[in-house]
């Protein structure tokens, strides 16, 4: 270690004090005070030309268009109910054959299942008998028609031809009618063989019954044929909504299986019932699906629109809140603002409607006035 003489060890640190302070100037003495970014005149907020704000407000000016309130709800694709039948056999039996299956495409008209019936058969036989009854009962009323005109017989024995005639006809056309509603044949002796056809044109989008089962549940569907070139959207409409909602009414529909996706649909019917447990009205959108891409059970997003008004509107970035107020900030003189409350309205995506304190043609900070707020 280098030893340093006492003699010199004063001067020594007077030299080394001064070089530091030299160093460290004065801000007065090293250069000029930066400007402000802000000057506060009152109520009035002015940004120097050399402040860095000026690179970084953006200003526009306000404008006003039609403004319409959108009211988005969940809803779930279902199938037209007047476009779906469930195929119920009215009988009892064997299912003999399937004609159609899953999927398949069928046409009004087409043969779907073939079932091998005991009731069948028990139609077809009274059908039979009351035809038998109903020719005895024709002739043995002509008969007594000849022997009254003859003065042979009594009228009692007339009149009760003529009963038992009326009798016979009605029950004839009772068995007609009930071969009828089973799409069956009039004639005796049709056998046990019955079969179903579709009512409507579709697809089979439901199969319960398999090739050689025994159905005797008269109330569970074999199968469901359902046309699906238009479907409904159900959507919940709560309450207070439900004024801006209505029967023809265009709907935007975002479903969860097509992101991104719009489709185009139209109200076809508001319930007449609000549901007291949900405080909400079914509504029903009418929706061309001749691709088949909606499918029953699918979940979607439906958005009405009320109807539209003229309103003033800015960019939801130049709204700031300042506690509980909502301000914009208004160019009053050229780079000079004043921070201005206002009631907002309708939002739509990046727009919000000015109900009050703001009119169209004034010059406000469009972005990044929150650097306004002090």
């Amino acid at each position: 270690m280098m030893n340093i003489d006492p003699r010199l060890q004063q001067p020594l640190l007077l030299s080394l004090l001064c070089a530091a302070l030299s160093g460290c100037g004065h801000p007065s003495e090293t250069g000029t005070a930066p400007a402000s970014a802000v000057v506060r005149k009152g109520a009035a907020l002015s940004v120097p030309a050399a402040s860095p704000l000026r690179q970084s407000l953006q200003l526009a000016t306000v404008e006003e268009h039609d403004v319409a309130r959108a009211i988005p709800v969940p809803a779930v694709v279902e199938a037209d109910p007047a476009h779906l039948v469930r195929v119920v056999p009215p009988v009892s039996g064997r299912i003999g054959q399937l004609l159609k299956h899953l999927g398949d495409t069928v046409k009004a008209g087409d043969a779907l299942f073939t079932m091998d019936s005991a009731d069948v058969a028990a139609a077809y036989s009274d059908s039979g008998k009351a035809q038998a009854s109903l020719t005895l009962a024709r002739h043995n009323l002509e008969r007594q028609k000849e022997l009254r005109a003859a003065d042979i017989s009594a009228r009692k024995d007339l009149e009760q031809a003529e009963s038992d005639y009326a009798q016979a006809l009605s029950e004839s056309e009772r068995s007609k009618s009930r071969l009828a509603q089973l799409g069956a044949g009039s004639g005796a002796g049709g056998g046990r063989l019955y079969t179903l056809r579709s009512p409507l044109s579709g697809h089979v989008i439901e199969l319960n019954g398999g090739q050689g089962g025994f159905w005797n549940d008269t109330n569970a569907p074999v199968m469901v044929v359902a046309d699906l070139s238009t479907v409904w959207l159900s959507a919940s409409v709560q309450e207070k909504d439900l004024a801006a909602v209505f029967a023809g009414q265009t709907a935007d529909i975002e479903l969860n299986a097509y992101p991104g996706e719009h489709i185009a649909g139209k109200v076809g019917y508001v319930s007449e019932v609000l549901d007291p447990d949900t405080r909400t009205v079914k509504v029903r959108v009418a929706v061309d699906n001749r691709n088949g891409r909606l499918k029953p059970g699918m979940f979607a997003r439906v958005t009405f629109s009320a109807a539209p008004h003229r309103g003033v509107v800015v960019p939801a970035s130049a709204l700031v809140q300042n506690g509980t107020q909502t301000q914009v900030y208004v160019e009053t003189a050229a780079w000079t603002f004043e921070a201005r409350t206002v009631t907002t309205g309708i939002h739509s995506g990046d727009q919000v409607e000015i109900a009050s304190g703001l009119k169209a043609g004034a010059r406000i900070v469009a972005k990044e006035g929150v650097l306004l707020n002090d």
